[in-house]
């Protein structure tokens, strides 16, 4: 579905990512886990094509060769976060439907972004400007809008940003809801228990570089040590790993 081969990427004269290798099959969920500044925000763009560069193939194909709207129907990108404005939630998640849309929005325009809201619970919100919304709210409405294009791969910022805890678990819930219906998904997270939970795959880095890629088999004291330079005591919860720092 989407992969790296031998990805590269620099601000200027400093290499961020150094010659990443992946591949990402329909319907897979996954984390990409590491410290701050290891370049995993980076990865997501290039991913999905925000920052241009050699290496990122999108069914087999470059995706520098995609027309953006092309692009747009396939792929969809949640930030880490989105500036509020005057646009009401409701045509702030409209805007997913782009790829689609003529000059006035179709009732399928219309039931997708109805659809999108009421999955991230925030159709009471619909009429609201974003600038009178919370930050929590915000991050629901850019997931939305994502939703509202209707993807089949979806790469997400630290989806999980800002929200609280029950918004936390119905996020991740719905990632891999969607990766049970066969859309493949991407996320950047900070909360490595959080990630262990949902995913099942998990793609470490550090300093730009693949540390580890693999399922739960890969995860051991060691691993967290050098990637994140810290001792974890390890247990589990209902079969799925639990980290303590110590």
């Amino acid at each position: 579905m989407i992969e790296a081969r031998n990805l590269r990427f620099s601000y200027g004269d400093k290499e961020v990512l150094k010659g990443i290798e992946l591949e990402v099959k329909e319907g897979e969920l996954i984390s990409i886990l590491g410290p701050n500044g290891a370049g995993k925000s980076t990865l997501l763009k290039c991913l999905a094509g925000i920052l241009k560069c050699r290496g990122v193939y999108l069914r087999g194909k470059p995706i520098n060769e995609y027309s953006p709207k092309e692009l747009s129907r396939i792929l969809a990108y949640v930030p880490q976060r989105i500036e509020p404005g005057f646009l009401t939630v409701f045509d702030t998640v409209l805007l997913g439907r782009r790829p689609y849309m003529g000059l006035t929005p179709s009732e399928r325009d219309l039931s997708a972004v109805e659809d999108a809201l009421k999955a991230l619970g925030i159709v009471e919100l619909a009429l609201k400007r974003t600038n009178e919304i919370s930050g929590g709210e915000l991050q629901k409405v850019s997931i939305a809008r994502a939703l509202a294009q209707e993807p089949d791969v979806l790469l997400m910022d630290e989806p999980t940003n800002s929200l609280d805890m029950k918004s936390q678990l119905q996020v991740m819930r719905l990632a891999k809801k969607l990766s049970k219906e066969g859309k493949t998904v991407i996320t950047v997270m900070h909360d490595v228990n959080l990630a262990l939970r949902f995913a099942k795959r998990f793609i470490f880095i550090k300093w730009g570089r693949k540390v580890v890629d693999g399922g739960f088999e890969i995860l051991s004291k060691e691993l967290f040590k050098e990637v994140y330079g810290t001792d974890v005591e390890m247990g589990e919860v209902r079969g799925i790993p639990v980290l303590v720092p110590i």
